[in-house]
């Protein structure tokens, strides 16, 4: 074996490999080809910024996960990755980015020389990863048959162990000094990139724990910090315009830390709010607690999205979507395991050490406003904020 230094111990790595060929077992499929590069990282170890050319992880019926991507990927898969030499295997550059040739062509080719090729391969349909394109020349090369494995590793993923919670209370502390910068340099006249500025350097500066420093990552998603109407769209991101006064931001961040994250949201209003706007803070935080009430181990999804619609029926607010989504280890362009929702229809049953993002913003016509936790669930009783920030409407007047 490589002498990698590794974010997991090899124990826990074999067990993920063996819940993920249980799923396997279930689904008919024979050999898996993961692409995700969060299911990549959590099966193997590999960590690299390499997503935008074709890459991924073979699970076979026996023996190690196999990686494979372009060659100089690959020497980064011996740098990260916890398997075996012979089980990383790259592609040459004469497939990247040609019109002549796929490096799908490639992968079938590895699946033949492993003798995986009469298998029922599953490969991820629904994925930002895996193109038409990679799949036609995946049929063309193999011919089947095929089974969509979409969300397969991202299930097994749910339950977070011990060292995985250790890292996201980790990416919660940095959220929390995020929010806290946030708040001390934000003021009218300012310009919203300088703010970006101080947001990313407290993030990748990091936080400390029992006295030893340890940094962040880069998040899966860029800061998200609309102001006034434009508070009223959910994903946008900054400019170099001065802060207007009397106005109100939302600030969507997360802290990340060994590619885990934990996004807390708050909203700072500068001036004085408007009535309805601080009328729709009480009703938030009364929904936010109704929800963390009800995200408890037997409970399901719904019941927390419930709950919270249930407060904001009561006093007249209406408001479509889901409120939350799984959180943990992820890569761009999102922070989301994409597996569960938190919408009254979503019947998933929690255990303890699931995780997920609680996201009930409001996004009205001329403002916004977002307070979120990201929550665990316990053994027992209501789910745990893994941050400790104040759950308000912060003011500057």
């Amino acid at each position: 074996m490589p002498d990698v230094e590794l974010d997991f111990s090899r124990v826990e790595y074999a067990a993920r490999l063996v819940k993920v060929r249980a799923a396997m077992e279930r689904a008919g499929i024979g050999v898996l080809f993961t692409c995700d590069p969060s299911n990549m990282a959590w099966l193997t170890g590999y960590d690299g910024w390499s997503f935008y050319v074709h890459q991924g992880v073979l699970i076979g019926p026996e023996g190690d996960p196999v990686f494979w991507g372009r060659n100089m990927d690959a020497v980064g898969a011996s740098k990260t990755c916890y398997m075996d030499l012979s089980d990383i295997n790259g592609y040459s550059d004469d497939y990247v980015m040609s019109g002549d040739r796929h490096a799908m062509q490639d992968l079938a080719g590895l699946i033949r020389k492993l003798g995986w090729d009469k298998h029922p391969l599953g490969v991820e349909m629904e994925n930002y990863y895996f193109s038409a394109k990679a799949h036609a020349v995946m049929v063309a090369e193999l011919g089947g048959p095929f089974v969509d494995a979409t969300s397969l590793v991202n299930w097994c993923r749910a339950v977070k162990s011990e060292t995985e919670l250790l890292y996201m209370r980790r990416a919660a502390q940095i959220s929390e000094l995020m929010q806290k910068r946030i708040l001390e340099v934000f003021e009218p006249g300012r310009r919203k990139n300088e703010v970006v500025a101080e947001i990313y350097h407290t993030a990748i500066w990091g936080g400390v724990e029992d006295g030893v420093p340890f940094g962040g990552d880069y998040s899966a998603i860029c800061p998200l910090l609309p102001t006034g109407d434009e508070a009223a769209a959910a994903h946008l991101t900054w400019n170099d315009k001065p802060i207007p006064n009397n106005s109100g931001t939302f600030f969507e961040i997360s802290g990340c830390h060994r590619r885990y994250h934990a996004p807390l949201c708050r909203t700072i209003w500068l001036g004085k709010p408007p009535d309805d706007v601080a009328r729709a803070e009480a009703v938030v935080l009364e929904g936010i607690a109704a929800g963390i009430e009800a995200a408890r181990p037997g409970n399901t999804a719904g019941h927390v999205a419930r709950a919270f619609y249930a407060v904001l029926g009561a006093n007249g607010i209406d408001r479509e979507g889901r409120c939350g989504y799984p959180i943990g280890l992820s890569y761009p362009p999102d922070w989301g395991e994409r597996t569960f929702s938190i919408r009254p229809s979503d019947e998933t049953v929690f255990e303890p050490n699931m995780t997920f993002h609680f996201m009930p913003a409001l996004w009205m016509a001329e403002w916004g406003l977002e307070i979120t936790e990201t929550l665990r669930i316990r053994e027992s009783g209501a789910a745990e904020p893994l941050s400790d920030y104040p759950r308000k409407l912060f003011v500057k007047p």
